[in-house]
């Protein structure tokens, strides 16, 4: 699949970040991460075809495979969903960022996989939608957590990443990523600075953006609706 209409869709994407952050005298770079949870290698390739340079992915036993397929496409590639702690030694140094780390369990054995004399992108997810099935510390129990991260010299905390609830309409949708946006202040009177805010995906990410998001996870606003899952094979391997 060639994605045709990706570059207009990235196009919309942008004329949409672009008014929204007028709105509200904001001017900082938003990067796009171009989520190609389903999509096939071909994905990747058509995202770097466009110039997004971030891919991201939810599934650890999907990406990987991906990831490999698409190594023509230099791309930074993200871990944007739920990661469990016997997948750790699979993505440390694979991925530039990972978005969802949400407990010290889990920050510790990237920490211990993480060799010696490097450093791990992470953002700590956040539950400010206060859904139970959603991962992410509570929001009364973040500063005791980045408290927690900050002897775990192998991770570097980039920032702070939360959904909003699915159902939610845009002014639900903007307190959701207005309390993010609250607690890295916080965090940052603490003396914890956090430059990133992942917030915002292709439901909501209008709003995300008005309340200061720094990276959008995008993937039906550049790829359309899923219809399935995808064969990750690379192009020409097809019969």
């Amino acid at each position: 699949m060639d994605f045709p209409e990706l570059a207009e869709r990235l196009a919309k994407v942008r004329e949409t970040v672009a008014d929204r952050q007028h709105r509200s005298g904001l001017g900082h770079a938003v990067r796009i991460v171009a989520i190609t949870k389903t999509h096939g290698a071909d994905a990747v390739r058509a995202a770097a075809r466009v110039g997004l340079t971030d891919v991201g992915e939810n599934r650890v036993q999907e990406a990987l495979p991906k990831l490999a397929h698409s190594a023509d496409a230099a791309m930074r590639w993200h871990l944007v969903g739920g990661l469990q702690r016997n997948k750790v030694r699979q993505i440390v140094g694979v991925f530039a960022l990972i978005q969802s780390v949400d407990r010290i369990e889990l920050a510790v054995e990237l920490q211990r996989r993480c060799p010696a004399g490097t450093r791990q992108p992470v953002l700590v997810q956040v539950n400010c939608s206060a859904e139970p099935q959603k991962g992410g510390v509570e929001p009364g129990d973040l500063l005791r957590l980045l408290d927690a991260l900050g002897p775990l010299d192998r991770l570097e905390v980039q920032g702070l990443m939360t959904m909003a609830a699915y159902d939610a309409d845009e002014a639900l949708q903007r307190r959701t990523f207005a309390s993010l946006r609250g607690l890295r202040d916080r965090a940052e009177a603490h003396g914890v600075q956090l430059p990133e805010l992942s917030m915002g995906m292709s439901g909501d990410f209008p709003a995300a953006v008005e309340e200061g998001a720094t990276m959008l996870r995008l993937g039906t606003s550049l790829f359309g609706e899923r219809t399935g899952g995808e064969p990750i094979i690379p192009s020409g391997s097809r019969s």
